[in-house]
């Protein structure tokens, strides 16, 4: 198409920023250290707390017996989440909005 209203790549292409359909490496890694860095301040709160012979608070005592530390987790959960919407009912984590905030260990029974 010639003329004033040819046509751009941006058009041409859909979105201009586009989500690869897996992680890279480097997003992976950086994926398992968040995961330890949330398992290392609840181990912190923890053990603080027991120092100064305070009671566990209830988000604390939950959080250490529902969900597993980064270790304890299959590959599958670190890098997908449950989404009904999907048609495996698995979305890769990183085409979730703000995917580097959110934390979802738990995914429901047989998924």
């Amino acid at each position: 198409m010639f003329g004033p209203f040819r046509i751009s790549s941006p058009l041409s292409g859909g979105l201009l920023w586009k989500i690869p359909w897996r992680l890279s490496n480097p997003q992976k890694r950086r994926q398992r250290k968040r995961l330890r860095l949330v398992d290392k301040v609840v181990a912190t709160v923890d053990s603080a707390l027991q120092r100064q012979n305070m009671e566990l608070g209830r988000n604390v005592i939950r959080w250490k017996e529902e969900m597993p530390s980064e270790q304890e987790m299959r590959p599958k959960d670190k890098y997908t989440m449950f989404d009904r919407k999907e048609k495996k009912y698995r979305k890769g984590i990183h085409k979730l909005p703000k995917w580097t905030r959110v934390s979802q260990r738990i995914n429901p029974p047989g998924f």
